[in-house]
């Protein structure tokens, strides 16, 4: 090796051997998510002095905090513009910011829908007022256009309703100290200096007058000393276009004066943030003024701007109004009143019968119980992807009493001569949302599959032996967990099985309360009693075969799980509790999840039986490849055949399996 790379090298590695570990780490970690990448500041100062840590151990060093400081402030944007509603969400922010409860709050314009004579703005100028009055802090106003504009008949009042904002809002312009920082509020609608015309959409009329400019050089004078000036606007007139460039010989004001970090407006109803010469120009969206919403994450919300202050920089945040959360109101009540109401499934009291024609005409009743003391308000949605359902209502609401019941009634009709491989269940989506004296909290939907069975013919049997096929990336066979009538008390389960090869994990037969996996080719059988996973495998480890067929069995005898491959008893544990049976689907050659069918197989499965009790006892019994129903038999699929999307169940009770795609039927 040349010496220069020699040398080269050696500086490299010793220059990586005496960065601190903890600094290294930071800068080699596999993020996956890169929004909190960018740091707009520099890292806080901290003390080092472990003689302020007061502990009895030994451990790595800690950095402390300093006593450098600091406040915070929040900025609200414009009320107005959208409909009467947007009071509360004003409601909203001014609950969010009691929250964060900064030193104040200040506006950026357009409180009042304004644009009116004088009896209307005092009563909307009161309704606003009575709203901000709610905040456990100072706030401050800013002027904008719908505060200022005056429409009605007659003569306009001179300078409009600038003498009402003045005897109830305070100074057009003015300024004050915090915390060794200035704030100025200026007044973006003097209007045209010659007519006295205010607008917005001429730059003519958006000029700022002489007196308020001198009027700002002198507080830039008098702010010379303050850690930071922030300035607060209406209109943002650094934008141009029919703000003209006026704005140019106040930017170079705020320059000269060296300690202005950022001017906030409002009035574009979006987000913008633009940087200049070391100043921040930052425009707010909107507390409930019109909202077009057309991206909201990028900035077309309802938001409010959460600014911390210390001597050498600010932090800047936006916060969507109502995302705020009252840590006191997550009380443990109401947190065992939401994990209740998560475990809430609608039931239903009929079985759709589909024709084989694939005619239905039927009516059912969907029954949802309230578990908990508050009510509840519930929607119900019947829907299905098989577009030729029709359901009346096709949806409805209601609201429970606390431990109460509601029943609601639909019918569903289904034309005949449509039975096909797009033929599809009916789906219900029940969403709830728990109510208490002061707080709504959604609970995530959940989609049940109604009880449906469709009328098959009993299926021809392939030449040879067929089974399902699936190929490692999606698909199963699904049953409606409803039509499997297990009972509470000992059950089997049981298949065979040729895996082709095995990933990191791959279902076999998954349901809420027991299944079969492959853990990189080990097998594991499970129940699950709600609260604690039971678990068998091979002693050792050992891992199947690819490319062999297996007879993987389960049973749970109602104390014990015992878990046979091929007829031999492999392992067995003891069982606390009842088994959990309701609640998802059925899923076969993959397993299940709330969201639909993962970890798929890759190879085939076939003959699957589901028996309500323990088929099976002792060190090993000799499997049969095709098994038949029995009055113990609660589902059985041979895989005979595809029919319209469907695997035939030849147990008697219609629990015939719903074929997902594309897994397949073919012969062994």
């Amino acid at each position: 090796m040349h010496a220069s790379i020699r040398r080269s090298l050696y500086v490299l590695l010793l220059f990586v051997a005496l960065i601190p570990a903890k600094t290294f780490a930071q800068a080699t970690a596999p993020l996956t998510n890169h929004r909190h990448e960018h740091h707009h500041n520099d890292k806080h100062p901290v003390v080092t002095d472990q003689k302020l840590i007061y502990t009895n151990r030994e451990g790595a060093e800690l950095d402390l905090p300093t006593d450098e400081p600091m406040f915070t402030f929040v900025v609200f944007g414009d009320r107005t513009g959208g409909p009467k509603e947007g009071i509360d969400v004003l409601a909203d922010a001014v609950a969010d910011a009691n929250l964060l409860e900064p030193d104040l709050v200040m506006t950026v314009g357009d409180m009042v829908n304004g644009y009116n004579t004088t009896p209307d703005w005092l009563e909307q100028m009161t309704q606003y007022k009575q709203v901000m009055n709610e905040l456990r802090c100072p706030w401050m106003p800013v002027a904008g256009n719908h505060d200022i504009y005056w429409r009605g008949e007659g003569k306009k009042p001179e300078g409009e309703h600038e003498a009402d904002y003045e005897a109830h809002f305070g100074p057009l312009w003015y300024a004050f100290e915090h915390k060794n920082c200035f704030f100025i509020v200026l007044y973006s609608d003097e209007g045209n200096p010659k007519t006295g015309r205010k607008t917005f959409t001429k730059p003519e009329a958006q000029k700022m007058s002489p007196e308020q400019f001198e009027w700002l050089k002198s507080m830039l004078e008098k702010a010379k000393d303050a850690d930071h000036v922030f300035l607060f606007m209406h209109h943002p007139r650094w934008h141009g276009r029919q703000y003209g460039d006026d704005w140019e010989k106040v930017h170079k004001e705020l320059v000269k004066a060296g300690n202005v970090s950022a001017v906030f407006a409002g009035h574009i109803h979006f987000m913008t943030y633009d940087q200049r010469d070391g100043i921040e120009y930052v425009a707010l969206a909107t507390v409930g003024g019109s909202q077009s919403g057309f991206a909201p994450e990028a900035g077309a919300l309802h938001q409010f701007h959460h600014v911390t202050v210390r001597k050498n920089q600010i932090a800047l945040a936006s916060i969507p109004v109502g995302e705020a959360m009252d840590v006191r109101l997550i009380t443990t009540d109401v947190v065992k009143m939401a994990r209740d109401l998560a475990a809430v499934h609608p039931s239903f009291d009929n079985v759709i019968e589909v024709g084989d024609d694939g005619s239905a005409m039927t009516q059912f009743t969907v029954t949802v119980d309230n578990p908990v003391q508050s009510d509840i308000q519930i929607e119900v949605m019947p829907f299905s992807a098989d577009s030729r359902w029709v359901v009346t209502p096709d949806h409805a609401h209601a609201q429970v009493p606390g431990n109460g019941q509601m029943k609601l009634r639909f019918q569903a009709f289904r034309p005949d001569d449509s039975l096909d491989e797009y033929t599809r269940p009916l789906d219900v989506t029940l969403s709830m949302d728990l109510l208490t004296d002061t707080a709504r909290y959604a609970i995530p939907d959940k989609t049940d599959v109604l009880p449906g069975s469709v009328a098959l013919p009993y299926p021809p049997q392939m030449k040879g032996e067929a089974v399902l096929y699936l190929d490692g990336n999606r698909g199963a066979a699904v049953v409606n967990p409803r039509l499997v009538k297990l009972g509470g008390g000992p059950f089997t389960f049981e298949c065979w099985v040729k895996p082709e090869s095995f990933a990191e994990r791959s279902g076999v037969m998954g349901a809420p309360g027991f299944g079969i996996w492959f853990d990189n080719g080990r097998p594991v059988c499970f129940v699950y009693n709600g609260k604690e996973w039971f678990n068998v495998s091979t002693d050792d480890g050992k891992k199947l075969e690819p490319g062999k067929v297996y007879h993987l069995a389960g049973v749970y005898n109602g104390q014990q799980l015992r878990f046979y491959i091929d007829g031999m008893l492999i392992g067995q544990k003891n069982v606390d509790g009842k088994i959990k049976l309701a609640g998802d689907p059925l899923t076969f050659g993959a397993e299940t999840t709330p969201g639909g069918e993962t970890y798929t197989l890759n190879g085939w499965i076939d003959d699957v039986r589901l028996s309500n009790f323990a088929r099976y006892q002792g060190e090993s019994f000799k499997p049969i490849r095709r098994p038949q129903t029995d009055d113990h038999t609660v589902l059985l699929l041979h895989m005979d055949a595809d029919q319209h999307g469907y695997i035939y169940d030849e147990s008697g009770h219609k629990a015939h399996a719903e074929l997902r795609k594309p897994a397949k039927i073919d012969s062994e």
